[in-house]
């Protein structure tokens, strides 16, 4: 081989080198993928009606997440409505972490409301979530999200969060809206900003959270919330969830009412024993709304009053379980009775 060959080699393996070396040295941000779904068999039955029966694709999610730096973080995460059949943008947040007590929030994403808000369909206890006229009626884009910025942060058994939002997208008033929420953890402390309905067993909790929302000067909507659960002995627990709300011009189940009040109580019990691959769980929840101030003298004050019996197989908390359900729904004025009952299953990884 000539010498200009030989030089003409060596260039190229400098430069492979040159290019190729810190490139393959590189260490990629970590990215966590993940996704759920929820699907269920539902008959409905209405007073003086014929029942129907559907097989339900409720719900598709798909999740990620990852690191930019050390202190900065991506969530994305996306949304089959079962319903519309339409895939929507659930959550896209960039996240500030700069310690425990310090993160800033910017995009999309849960405000600071409700703890039912801040567990969302798929870390809820019950089934059949956001159906009661009180549980998450504040307002939201796409299932309890909003654009905005947030601050939260935790200080021991103590956590924090206030933010302000886009109030176009949420109620087509171009006002901001402004969000908060205090909680207090009185046994084991909850780490991080989203919640959970139930902890089946992990923990030993008594919380206590109040939240509100303003947007300008005549419309608000706050609650109280409460979850006490106890580890039975052998992997069970008890769990008692309450809330009391009131949406006064602001979010609500009924946009033909000034304000919807109410409030709930639910009941569990996780039995210790496992059954095959997972363990029985009995639930009840009794719910009660009141809708007044109709935009027309057609639109009359009614109660609404909602009964749920659940009967869940557990397998492996949030990521597999069973559940069969049923909820009787009465109101005393303008809408009609109806029942329902049928089995849900949802997956996650």
């Amino acid at each position: 081989m000539t010498k200009t060959g030989l030089g003409w080699m060596s260039a190229a393996a400098a430069l492979v080198m040159a290019v190729g070396g810190p490139v393959g040295a590189q260490t990629l941000p970590p990215v966590s993928i993940g996704a759920g779904m929820q699907t269920s068999f539902v008959h409905t039955e209405p007073d003086g009606g014929d029942g129907t029966d559907a097989f339900v694709l409720n719900s598709i999610r798909l999740y990620l997440s990852g690191n930019a730096t050390d202190k900065i973080k991506i969530m994305f995460n996306t949304d089959y409505d079962g319903v519309d059949n339409d895939v929507n943008v659930l959550d896209a947040v960039g996240q500030i972490a700069f310690s425990s007590k310090a993160n800033i929030w910017f995009g999309r994403f849960l405000p600071p409301s409700d703890r039912a808000n801040l567990y969302g369909p798929y870390y809820s206890h019950h089934w059949a979530v956001y159906s009661d006229g009180v549980q998450d009626g504040y307002p939201f884009i796409y299932q309890g999200r909003a654009n905005g910025a947030m601050y939260w942060g935790q200080f021991g058994k103590v956590k924090v969060a206030g933010g302000a939002f886009d109030g176009t997208s949420l109620t087509g008033d171009d006002t901001l809206l402004s969000a908060g929420r205090v909680q207090v953890d009185l046994w084991d402390p909850e780490d991080g900003y989203y919640q959970n309905g139930t902890y089946y067993g992990d923990k030993n909790l008594l919380a206590i959270g109040v939240a509100g929302q303003v947007q300008g000067e005549d419309k608000s909507a706050y609650n109280v919330d409460f979850l006490m659960e106890r580890k039975v002995t052998g992997g069970g627990a008890v769990s008692v969830e309450a809330e009391w709300a009131k949406y006064d011009r602001l979010g609500g189940y009924s946009g033909r009412y000034g304000t919807d009040d109410g409030g709930y109580i639910l009941g569990a019990y996780l039995f210790p024993q496992m059954v095959g691959m997972g363990r029985f769980e009995i639930l009840g929840k009794f719910a009660k709304a009141r809708f007044r101030e109709g935009i027309t003298r057609l639109d009359l004050d009614y109660d609404q009053k909602t009964t749920e019996i659940d009967f869940n197989y557990v397998i492996k908390q949030f990521n597999a379980r069973v559940m069969v359900f049923f909820k009787n729904t009465s109101f005393d004025a303008v809408r009609t009775d109806f029942k329902q009952f049928g089995v849900g299953l949802q997956l996650q990884m």
